[in-house]
């Protein structure tokens, strides 16, 4: 989807990065990239800005970056147990990176990068390969009894039921997140052109909301399929 107006296709534009005159014709092909770009130096520059005069007492952004990772690593441990520690880095980067590219989306001249369908399978992709890696390191050949159940002879239903629900995880993963998403940038569209004044700040207050219920649901389930492969089949 392109936006009527994105600022860093007209900063590509004026500053002529090497993009030809056919793919910046094509920008809305690749907009998520850019956009992915753009998120991860906010979040490099938020950690600097939190990092650079580290106290014991923290301030200003140091504050308000430990309480963020505080309340996600509260929920890692609620969710995960205490094994979930040794998880932690990669939950925190999933979900900051996806409140941050769920919020861009309702700054005007800017797209979300999880409206784009390539994002969240990127990202599900990689939730999905942590899963069966932490299984197949913490229980070796015996992470096969997750997929064939606790009796033998039913083994050849039970297996075939778990390799698609298995498979469906990151398809799930992606579709949600890019339906609100999308959709949530589309309806925002329609009321900015038709009606560009008040109304659609309704919208964009259910829009943040919408940014962090996203944000919850995609980590909540990361947080269960790796707790999963964590435990031991019975």
């Amino acid at each position: 989807m392109t936006h009527p107006f994105v600022i860093l296709k007209w900063l590509i534009e004026k500053l002529q990065f090497g993009f030809s005159p056919e793919q910046l014709e094509n920008y809305g092909f690749f907009q998520h990239v850019t956009h992915t770009w753009l998120v991860m130096a906010l979040l490099i520059v938020v950690a600097m800005l939190a990092t650079r005069r580290a106290g014991l007492v923290p301030d200003g952004m140091q504050n308000l970056m430990e309480e963020v990772l505080v309340q996600i690593r509260r929920m890692v441990g609620e969710t995960m147990g205490p094994r979930g520690a040794a998880y932690f880095p990669l939950i925190a980067t999933l979900t900051l990176f996806l409140l941050v590219s769920n919020l861009i989306g309702l700054v005007p001249g800017f797209a979300p990068p999880t409206a784009n369908l390539n994002t969240n399978a990127a990202l599900a992709l990689v939730v999905f390969a942590m899963t069966h890696i932490v299984g197949v390191r913490e229980h070796g050949f015996r992470y096969v009894k997750h997929f064939v159940g606790p009796v033998w002879w039913l083994a050849p239903l039970i297996l075939p039921i778990e390799i698609i629900g298995h498979l469906a995880r990151p398809l799930s993963l992606s579709l949600r997140l890019f339906g609100n998403m999308y959709g949530h940038e589309i309806v925002l569209m329609i009321f900015f052109t038709l009606v560009p004044l008040l109304l659609p700040i309704p919208m964009m207050v259910m829009g943040i909301l919408v940014a962090f219920i996203q944000t919850f649901v995609f980590m909540l389930l990361s947080m269960i399929y790796i707790a999963g492969a964590l435990e031991e089949a019975h």
